[in-house]
């Protein structure tokens, strides 16, 4: 060998010579040593730190959900001119309960509610869709045969600064929304996730449900699938604010709760609450 023959056993580089190898050599011996440890070092931490997430084998609409039910909801936000909103809620209460009773619409009204913390002047209605799209498509084709209702949303518009909707599907381990007696307020929380995490939250929260049940506060839980995606609403019922209070506060002296909000935070974008106080009209009192 006139120069240099390299040679690698196991994790160290040999140099071997015929004379003497050059300065110039051993720093690239030396050079290939630190980049193949650093390299290793790399692949260790990205071992340890990096999550790994199991290949899903459904689509999270059919793994969260219950399929047997097929149930669709459909979340809308009115931004309501001020001067309007006691015009704005009279209008609702006039149209939207005859819609609710009407058997030959396939949808029922859950709860509509004005904001009372949160963003001011807004109006909050859910409705659900037994039979899923379908149904929506129908109700939809036969509210624009219907003279009132089309009435009702042209004088609607005019009262309003912005609107937008979700169309929703409820997870497996939360309550179906039923009407309730009141006076309740309510609470609307909603969660931006980031995109790829809605299973790991479904999984979380199927868990840390057991630990809201206590004074039935828990009223429905939703996913969106069609606006914002990877939204989460949850909603809930309290007699008033300081039992909101006692309630929440309650939920941490359970063993679990506090694990199942370390690992859901990190989950979360964004997150919003209101406080809604129900319409008139609203099945949820």
């Amino acid at each position: 060998m006139s120069v240099c023959d390299p040679e690698v056993t196991g994790n160290h580089l040999l140099c071997r010579r015929s004379n003497c190898c050059s300065s110039e050599m051993l720093s690239v011996c030396r050079g290939f040593v630190v980049s193949s440890s650093r390299n290793r070092e790399d692949s260790w931490f990205k071992s340890v730190f990096v999550r790994k997430v199991d290949p899903r084998k459904d689509a999270h609409s059919n793994l969260l959900t219950k399929n047997e039910e097929s149930n669709l909801y459909k979340i809308q936000f009115h931004n309501v001119k001020p001067e309007c909103l006691d015009s704005y809620n009279k209008l609702c209460e006039d149209v939207l309960p005859s819609i609710h009773a009407d058997k030959y619409y396939p949808c029922e009204l859950v709860g509509t509610w004005n904001t009372w913390y949160g963003e001011q002047d807004q109006a909050v209605h859910l409705w659900r869709y037994r039979g899923g799209y379908p149904a929506l498509t129908e109700v939809m084709n036969k509210l624009r045969q219907n003279k009132e209702f089309m009435e009702y949303r042209n004088e609607r518009g005019k009262m309003l600064l912005s609107r937008r909707n979700q169309l929703l599907l409820e997870f497996s381990f939360w309550n179906e929304p039923v009407p309730r007696e009141g006076p309740n307020i309510y609470e609307l929380r909603s969660y931006q996730l980031r995109p790829g995490t809605m299973i790991e939250w479904g999984n979380y929260w199927a868990r840390a449900i057991g630990y809201r049940q206590h004074n039935r506060e828990a009223v429905g839980g939703f996913f969106s699938q069609i606006g914002n995606l990877y939204m989460v609403h949850h909603l809930w019922a309290y007699k008033d604010l300081q039992s909101r209070e006692d309630t929440r506060n309650a939920a941490w002296q359970h063993d679990g709760w506090d694990e199942v909000v370390y690992y859901t935070v990190p989950l979360i974008q964004h997150m919003d609450s209101r406080i809604m106080i129900p319409m008139k009209a609203s099945p949820l009192q």
